[in-house]
């Protein structure tokens, strides 16, 4: 069955936290308020079947899970899920002029393999691309699967000092992840920095 990746809307919030907390469970994520995830809303982008709830007039296009890895759009995609429902989320968060980072990714779990979590990372790519983001930062377990789109380990904060100093100024906990610090590195043990560098969209 065919499943979409559209923007997030304000009423997915519940089945979002509801994804998210079953990986908090598993150590994957940390937990996010829903106050939170209201407040970012216009971050994320979700899945769902193709006949699910709010997928009707979306635009849709052709290709697999594998035309969104490599760069396209929120699409159709082709997966075997059997019935209507949001099954999965990822965010992107602008941090700098030519910085983001891909966050809060989950899948439900008897939907993996399908593809899902590639054309979420393809769709957010996209969306960074078209933003005019240089990089894409992520902080991760699932090394192989970033790796799979092209990131790559790193050690250290890449950013210019006087960016450094503006960062700190962010209240934002995915930020102060970002820049190290040292009241969240609880947060980050065992988690992998890893960077993409982004082509320029054809034509732009």
């Amino acid at each position: 069955m065919a499943y979409l990746i559209r923007p997030a809307r304000t009423r997915d919030v519940p089945v979002i936290r509801k994804l998210t907390d079953a990986h908090v469970e598993s150590g994957c994520l940390l937990g996010k308020a829903a106050v939170t995830l209201y407040e970012d809303i216009q971050e994320f982008c979700v899945a769902v079947s193709a006949g699910g709830d709010g997928a009707a007039g979306s635009a849709a296009s052709g290709g697999g899970a594998g035309s969104a890895a490599s760069g396209g759009g929120p699409g159709l995609h082709r997966g075997g899920m059997d019935d209507a429902a949001l099954v999965g989320c990822g965010a992107l968060h602008v941090m700098w002029e030519d910085l983001a980072e891909i966050r809060t990714v989950a899948v439900r779990e008897d939907c993996q393999g399908m593809g899902i979590g590639h054309a979420i990372i393809g769709a957010l790519l996209w969306r960074a691309r078209e933003l005019g983001v240089d990089r894409v930062f992520v902080l991760t377990f699932a090394v192989d699967f970033f790796a799979g789109h092209g990131f790559r380990p790193i050690s250290g904060t890449p950013v210019a000092p006087e960016v450094y100093a503006e960062l700190l100024r962010s209240y934002d906990e995915g930020v102060a992840e970002f820049l190290d610090l040292e009241r969240v590195k609880p947060n980050t043990l065992g988690n992998t920095r890893m960077l993409l560098r982004l082509l320029p969209v054809r034509g732009k």
